[in-house]
């Protein structure tokens, strides 16, 4: 992970939102790389889930709404983690993220207790042990025998009494300096206006705004049920502990679709064709099959107003997490806002001639998330002519930089002139590179870290023999191939756009 992070700040994929003023815990700026990646991804989602299907359109609504919307929706009063404090350290931390158990000696007695950040079992079995060395240490207990640490039986801080939090340490002053936890409302608060004394917020989804639009978009666009809204924008979360990198942060980017379907038991046929499309879509985009899997949510797992919820999850180096989610939402959003608004939200089906709320499929993923799973699977290694190589495998249709055009050498104006004519001509249709620093080899070497699938190299073949051929390099073969320069732009369109 701390390779791929330290790329991403060299390259120019991400950068510490307000770095020169020593960071902004929990915002990112996507620098020109990571910008071109996230729009890629972005344009991928809008062709593959509106331009592609007859029965989704789109939606772009705003990201302040009447603060009645959020009310209804159960985010004013519902939308909160749970949330404790270090009396000692003024730290804050989720209380569901941290774990806490026994340490016990050979007999089987108590001997302290440990208190960890939640993570993988090996790792947060290693911090317990490091904290029980130092409690051990530092409060002088004397232990006969080893100590033991069974981590499967620990508890989220959620579970612990008032008595349990007199003994629980806190992860930073490794004392029982933790307050109690309590629920933290996770929407930013704003004002509207200069007189405004109600609070208004940024939105913490952008499915709200589908919802409360869903009249308007079947009555402008003449849908049918079924028929689904689409959403691409920005949502706003003031996590209590952001962290992982990009993965969870307190501003990022949603695609999502409302797919609005009749009430009764077909959502499950409904639901199981959007999971097979969604797992389709991420393979599409370049995410490794291998690094991929499923998490059926069920019992407290699932939200009280959800008939079903599976993640497609994702293998990051800190640990399995949720990629992207699709849940059968039921009817819930509708009726909330029916009832909020005072208006109906019914739906008049002309062929069965009933009125009735529509039920919702939720296919939704995060822009940040499935980057961080794009450059995840893209990172390799591998030896070129007895040299590391560090290298990015995008596919294609997501890589920032879709092509390099490289004069063999600068000093040669012939050359020169013939890959600036060739590349004023790309460039129209794709973002591409114009690189004439350093040996061939080495700009090979800097076109390949940040992903570019095709070097085209103009050399004295191009001017000088008949069907003037350039030489196209793959990035992952290293493979290169003779093309005539006037078959470029079609041999590219065919690998990045698939025509």
């Amino acid at each position: 992970m701390e390779d791929l992070v330290g790329l991403c700040k060299r390259r120019g994929f991400v950068f510490q939102n307000s770095e020169l003023y020593n960071g902004n815990s929990g915002f990112y700026d996507f620098g020109p790389l990571g910008s071109e990646l996230k729009s890629n991804i972005k344009s991928q989602f809008r062709s593959q889930f509106i331009h592609a299907r007859s029965d989704v359109v789109s939606l772009d609504s705003s990201i302040i709404s009447n603060p009645k919307v959020w009310e209804s929706s159960g985010h004013v009063g519902g939308f909160s983690d749970p949330m404790s404090d270090c009396k000692e350290s003024k730290k804050r931390f989720r209380s569901d993220q941290l774990f806490w158990g026994p340490v016990k000696d050979e007999k089987g007695d108590i001997v302290c207790w440990v208190c960890v950040h939640e993570d993988d079992t090996e790792i947060m079995k290693k911090e317990a042990k490091k904290m029980a060395k130092k409690i051990i240490k530092n409060e002088k207990i004397n232990v006969e025998g080893r100590t033991t640490i069974d981590i499967s039986t620990f508890k989220d801080l959620t579970f612990a009494t008032e008595s349990d939090i007199q003994n629980i340490p806190s992860p930073e002053s490794l004392k029982p300096t933790l307050t109690m936890p309590k629920d933290f409302n996770l929407m930013f608060s704003t004002s509207v206006g200069a007189s405004s004394t109600t609070p208004a917020y940024l939105r913490p989804e952008t499915a709200q705004g589908i919802f409360v639009n869903f009249k308007n978009v079947m009555g402008s666009s003449r849908m049918k049920i079924p028929f689904g809204i689409a959403q691409i924008g920005k949502a706003f979360r003031n996590e209590i502990t952001p962290r992982n990198f990009v993965f969870r942060s307190r501003e990022f980017e949603q695609c999502e679709v409302e797919y609005f379907i009749p009430p009764g038991d077909c959502w499950k046929e409904y639901h199981k064709e959007w999971l097979d499309f969604s797992k389709n879509f991420l393979l599409s985009l370049g995410v490794r099959d291998d690094l991929m899997d499923w998490d059926v949510h069920s019992g407290d797992g699932l939200a009280h107003y959800a008939r079903a919820c599976t993640d497609v999850t994702f293998r990051f180096p800190f640990g399995e997490s949720e990629l992207m989610g699709i849940a059968a939402r039921g009817d819930y959003d509708l009726k909330a806002h029916e009832e909020g608004s005072g208006k109906s939200l019914e739906y008049y089906d002309e062929e069965t001639k009933e009125r009735y709320i529509p039920h919702v499929i939720e296919p939704s993923l995060g822009v940040d998330r499935v980057f961080l799973a794009i450059m995840c699977s893209a990172y390799a290694e591998d030896e070129v002519s007895g040299e590391k190589r560090t290298f990015l495998k995008f596919k294609p249709s997501v890589a920032p930089v879709k092509a390099s055009i490289l004069p063999l050498l600068k000093n040669k104006p012939e050359l020169v002139e013939v890959a600036q004519k060739l590349y004023d001509e790309l460039k129209m249709r794709w973002n591409v590179d114009f690189d004439t620093s350093g040996a061939i080899g080495r700009r090979y070497r800097r076109a390949d870290e940040i992903g570019t699938p095709f070097c085209i190299t103009v050399d004295f073949d191009t001017i000088e023999k008949e069907g003037k051929t350039v030489t196209v390099r793959f990035r992952d073969s290293c493979e290169q191939i003779r093309m005539p320069i006037d078959e470029v732009m079609g041999f590219l369109g065919k690998e990045i756009d698939g025509y």
